[in-house]
């Protein structure tokens, strides 16, 4: 007889690049570019707050420090969310 194991995978997320226009995010193996036109709070953000990014247990992103969330949903299908962040 078999019993139950549940497993956890480890979702390796990291910054990848900063730029004058934007951050790249890697995670499950999918990069995404997060504008500071529509994310203007990591503009004034240091290096090391936008590197300080974690993700949630459905893959979301969080930066506890910034009080920030993105949704991967909102970044691979930005026109279903016109809200911009503000």
């Amino acid at each position: 007889m078999q019993t139950g194991t549940s497993t956890l995978v480890a979702t390796k997320t990291e910054v990848t690049n900063i730029s004058p226009f934007g951050i790249w995010i890697l995670t499950n193996d999918k990069e995404y570019f997060i504008s500071y036109k529509d994310y203007p709070v990591f503009k004034t953000a240091t290096i090391k707050q936008i590197a300080e990014v974690s993700t949630d247990f459905s893959g979301n992103l969080h930066w506890e420090e910034l009080d920030a969330d993105i949704e991967l949903e909102s970044l691979e299908n930005p026109e279903d969310y016109p809200l911009i962040y503000r």
